[in-house]
C-alpha cells in the first residue's frame, strides 16, 4: 500500500498530509500561502500523486514555519509510503522548461537525505515567499524522506523558476517510485535494503 496519511501537531503548526504515489494528481491543498499552494498543486499533478495538505500555521509571525513543517510532514510521508522501497526504480531525474526557465531535478531514494540546490531567487522572492525557503522546504523534505535530491533552476522570472522546479521534482519523483516489474519486488540496493 503506497498511501500514507499524516498528522503533525506543534505549536507553530498542525498539518494534515494524505499521500497516495500511485494516484491520478488530484489535489485539495490549504497551507494559507496561495502561491505555494499552486507550487505543491503543480508538484502533484504532474508527479500524478494524490495529495491533500491541510495547514494553520502562524503566518501572523510569518511563513517559515508553515513551509518548513510542511517539507518535514511531506517528507515523512513519502518515507512511508515508499516503505521499504521494494521494486521501485529508486533513481530518477526529469528536466522541466518554462518559458525563460529551466529546472533540472535528479534523484535517488536510497535512504540517506541530502539536497544540493543551485539557483536562486530575486530578493523579493517567488509568489512573496523568501527564496531561501523554497531551498529549505526541499531540503526539509529530503531530510525527512532519506531521499538525495540534486535541483538546479536557471532564469529570469521567480515564478517561472519556481514553477519549473516543483514540477521537475514531481515528475522526477514520479519516476523514481515508480515500480519497475524488472526488479521482481527485490530493493534496488546491492546491500538488500534502502
Amino acid at each position: 500500500m503506497r498511501r500514507t496519511d499524516v498528522h503533525r501537531v506543534t505549536r507553530e503548526t498542525d498539518i494534515r498530509l494524505s499521500l497516495d504515489l500511485d494516484g491520478a494528481g488530484k489535489t485539495t491543498i490549504k497551507t494559507g500561502i496561495p502561491f505555494f499552494d499552486h507550487m505543491l498543486d503543480s508538484f502533484a499533478r504532474h508527479g500524478r500523486f494524490d495529495l491533500s495538505i491541510e495547514v494553520t500555521g502562524d503566518l501572523a509571525v510569518d511563513v517559515h514555519h508553515t513551509i518548513e513543517d510542511l517539507g518535514i510532514v511531506l517528507g515523512t510521508a513519502l518515507a512511508a509510503a515508499v516503505g521499504e522501497g521494494e521494486g521501485i526504480n529508486r533513481f530518477a531525474d526529469a528536466a522541466v522548461p518554462m518559458d525563460e526557465a529551466l529546472a533540472r531535478v535528479a534523484l535517488d531514494l536510497g535512504g540517506r537525505g541530502y539536497l544540493v540546490f543551485e539557483g536562486g531567487f530575486s530578493p523579493a522572492g517567488p509568489g512573496g515567499i523568501p527564496g531561501d525557503l523554497i531551498e529549505h522546504f526541499f531540503y526539509s523534505l529530503c531530510i525527512n524522506a532519506g531521499l538525495t535530491a540534486h535541483i538546479s533552476l536557471t532564469g529570469r522570472n521567480d515564478h517561472h523558476i519556481c514553477e519549473a522546479g516543483f514540477k521537475a521534482f514531481g515528475r522526477a519523483l514520479r519516476a523514481a517510485v515508480a515500480i519497475d516489474p524488472a526488479m521482481g519486488g527485490e530493493v534496488p540496493s546491492t546491500k538488500g535494503t534502502l
